[in-house]
This record gives structure tokens, sequence and C-alpha cells, in this order.
């Protein structure tokens, strides 16, 4: 690895798109908590509307008055090589990132910079890793995908299962998650994009297949599940179609601790049977929807990018995934929880991520990572003392 010496960056941390909605809850989290020698700064298309943020962050934490502001789009190669170049660690939350993400991914594998995004495009992250996986382990630059609710609870809750569970023999772990909250436009942008570009997305997993070196003598593998009732949960258990077991499967395939054989499977926890027939229908009948252009595009003017649910609505969600994880005659039950988890609490992991990069002493890793490989015990740990709940509800 050849990571560019800190003192040569301008900046510790910067934060693209920090004028939406996430970006925003994210700018906040870092004027509370950023160490008070981070080089941090904000960074967007619209200068107007960086200034109007460093205002509102200005009139909340006096010392954000002098925060650099810096102008870059995210389709303009040129501004953000710079923009990657000037800083240790760039976390954006530009989605859908298959449009808007590409530049800012080989600007950083170029400059040795870490990368951190919010993505849940798994056509995204394996066009990533085909053109920029080599090239980021030769500059020691961490891309590292998926650091909100798309896929921190699900890899930091499996690895935090693991953990409890012997050594050296096949591992099986189930994730059931629960919760309510609502989401912004950028978050149904992303979803619509993502559903609607299945042919794409299958391409993509092929090529990287070709690219990625098979695990000899282990395997590794994630998968959503099929419907059942878990005897665990006392719940309905619903396969989700989510980023996250392809998470998890690529962090045991990378970390021996997860054992010879490994195995995960993700789930919606439903209490009601009515409700998860409903829940169903309506997801078949979203995806339906979003392989037609011009419905896809109806739906997501509904909700304009930047907006979202109110501080009020957002005080009340909540999220909770359990775990049921087995192997070599143990069994555990684990639990990660916390609060809004599609804004305050992904602002919370995008926030808290960037700082673990930047500060924390973690494992001499490069190239496209998890956030289990790349931050492990060190992210788990902040994001306990941040107030996200990860507990073992049960051992036998």
């Amino acid at each position: 690895m050849n990571r560019q010496d800190a003192p040569e960056r301008t900046y510790d941390v910067v934060l693209f798109g920090a004028t939406g909605f996430v970006g925003a809850l994210t700018a906040e989290y870092l004027a509370a908590h950023a160490p008070a020698d981070c080089r941090w700064a904000l960074a967007g298309r619209d200068t107007g509307k960086l200034e109007r943020l460093r205002e509102r962050l200005t009139a909340l934490y006096p010392h954000c008055a002098k925060l650099p502001l810096l102008r870059a789009d995210a389709t303009d190669p040129g501004a953000v090589r710079e923009l990657a170049a000037a800083t240790r660690v760039l976390a954006t939350t530009v989605g859908p990132y298959i449009w808007y993400g590409a530049e800012l991914v080989a600007a950083c594998a170029e400059a040795g910079t870490d990368y951190l995004d919010l993505t849940g495009e798994p056509e995204f992250i394996d066009r990533m890793y085909v053109e920029h996986d080599a090239h980021a382990r030769e500059t020691g630059a961490r891309i590292v995908h998926a650091c909100g609710f798309d896929s921190v609870p699900a890899d930091l809750g499996a690895y935090f299962t693991v953990r409890q569970l012997p050594e050296g023999v096949p591992l099986t772990v189930d994730g059931f998650m629960r919760g309510g909250g609502l989401f912004s436009g950028g978050t149904l942008a992303s979803a619509l994009t993502a559903i609607g570009r299945g042919p794409q997305t299958l391409a993509a997993a092929r090529e990287r297949r070709l690219h990625e070196p098979r695990l000899l003598g282990r395997r590794a593998r994630g998968a959503a599940g099929a419907p059942r009732f878990s005897q665990e949960t006392g719940t309905w258990a619903l396969p989700l179609p989510t980023l996250d077991p392809q998470i998890v499967a690529r962090s045991a395939a990378a970390l021996e601790r997860y054992g010879p054989d490994f195995r995960y499977r993700h789930y919606a926890s439903v209490k009601h049977l009515p409700i998860a027939v409903g829940g169903t229908l309506a997801v078949g009948a979203t995806a339906a929807v979003a392989q037609v252009p011009a419905a896809r595009n109806w739906l997501m003017n509904r909700w304009e990018p930047g907006q979202g649910p109110d501080a009020e609505r957002r005080a009340r969600s909540w999220f909770s995934v359990r775990f049921v994880g087995e192997g070599g005659g143990r069994r555990v039950l684990t639990e990660v929880a916390g609060g809004d988890p599609g804004y305050g609490e992904t602002a919370k992991m995008l926030a808290e991520s960037a700082l673990c990069l930047a500060y924390d002493p973690l494992p001499a890793t490069a190239g496209q990572l998890t956030t289990a490989v790349a931050m492990g015990d060190a992210l788990l740990d902040r994001l306990r003392q941040a107030g996200i709940r990860f507990r073992v509800a049960d051992i036998r």
C-alpha cells in the first residue's frame, strides 16, 4: 500500500452532498461530535445551499462559523479529483450512486483517499469493485460502501454474533429486522433505480465473479431466505431482497473468524400474518412498477430528493435486528437496535465511520471493503458509545 501521509492533506474529512436531507443530518452530527482538532469541510454543487447550511450549523455550534465550503459536481471528474486529493476521508450522500457515484470512487482510488457512501445498490458496488478495487489496493485507498442502515446493522450485527460463537466450526446466522420509520425522496430514488435495473444488476454481478478470487477451503454464503414462521422470534419471517446478505457474506469471506463454512439469511420480522401477506404483495407491486421507466419516474417525483420526515416523526422511529447464531453446539441470540433508521441513525453511522477511518488504529487493509472488515471492533465500539445497542440476549 502507498497511502499518502495525513499532513499532506488539507482536510481529515470532507462530507459531499452535505445539503441533502441525510447530508445535513450528518453535518449536524459532525458539528456536535467531531474532535476539536478535526479538519473537516462541507462539499456540494450549490454554494448558496452550503452557505445556508453553515449558517444553521453556526446557530447551533458557533465553532462552525469558519467551516470550509467546497464546490464540486459529482459528474465533473476534475472537480472530484481535486476534492479527493484534498482530504484523507471523503464521505458522500449523493445518490442514486449508479448515476452520481462513479467519478468519486475513481478519484479516491487514484488519490489513496478513503471513501464512504450510503448506497444500497448492488450493481454500483459490483461495478466499482471491477473497475477500482485493484488500483485502490495499490494506492491504499479503503473503499467502503453501505455505511448507513444499508448495511451497518446487518454487517456489524452478524460480526458481533459470530464473536459469541466457537471458532473454527461451521456457523449459521439469521437476521430478523423490525422497525418503524419513513423515507426521503433520495432514498426512494435510489431504491427504485436499483429495483428497476435488474438486467444490469445481474450483468454486474456476473462480471464481478469473473474478477473476484475464489475462496479456497472455506465457504461464505448470504441469501434473503424463504418465507417461514420463526420460532426463535415468534414472528413471520419474510425474505428481504436487500444488499445486506451480500455484504455479510463478503465480510465472512474476508475474515476467517466466521469459520470454514458460514451462511447468513436476512428477513423482515412481522408479527401478524395478514400484515406479512400485505407487505409481500406491496413489495412485489412496487418491483413490478419499477420495471416501467415512466411509472418509476412518476413514483420518484412524488417525493423530491432533499425532503424527508420531520424531527418529530424521526424521534418516534426505531429499528431492531435480532440475530440467531448457531455453531459448535452453541446457540446465541443477539440484537442491534436504535432510533430513526433511515435518517438519524444513518447519519450517525456514516459520520462515525468517517471519524473511525480518520482517527482509529485499524487493520492494514485497502481496496473495496465492508464495514466489518475495514473497521470491525473500532466502529462497533464507536456506535455503542453513540447510543446504538449491541447486546447478547441469550446463549445456550
